[in-house]
């Protein structure tokens, strides 16, 4: 189901939520991980390019806690020293954005692609690649105040 336009087709994402609280007619939900379809990531991979992938933990200014796959794929098969940089620049950019982010924000530049988009333009400097993305997001741990209020 693609998120911008609410086109059924597009269906190469996927978000999950947990019901947190139900009032009435209405459900509260909390973002639990968003990540590229199995059908989609199969026809992103290609013979002869490299698959570089890298894991990541980082908290968001509101203390929420999350692990990201990022997932790069460039046109032709790279050595290891590319590869790390790229990595590395990967590393970069994510403790430079997600830190300054509420998770309401965090969640809006992983699904709208903001965060792929500046760790696509930092990688460029080192070589062209084909894709970048983020291929599982994942909530680990929740901020404490919010900890605070299920236990009150």
């Amino acid at each position: 189901f693609d998120i911008l336009k609410g086109d059924p087709s597009q269906h190469q994402y996927k978000l999950f939520f947990q019901i947190n609280k139900v009032t009435e007619e209405k459900a509260t939900t909390v973002f639990k991980r968003y990540e590229y379809a199995k059908e989609f990531l199969r026809s992103l991979i290609r013979r002869g390019s490299s698959r570089i992938n890298f894991v990541i933990d980082t908290k968001t200014k509101d203390g929420y806690v999350f692990r990201i796959k990022i997932l790069t794929l460039s046109h032709r098969e790279l050595n290891t020293s590319r590869k790390r940089a790229l990595r590395l620049e990967a590393k970069k950019q994510i403790e430079r954005i997600v830190p300054q982010m509420t998770i309401d924000e965090f969640v809006q530049a992983a699904c709208y692609g903001k965060i792929n988009s500046d760790i696509m333009a930092a990688t460029k400097k080192i070589i062209r690649v084909r894709h970048v993305g983020l291929e599982k997001v994942r909530l680990l741990r929740t901020s404490e105040e919010e900890v605070a209020l299920l236990q009150a």
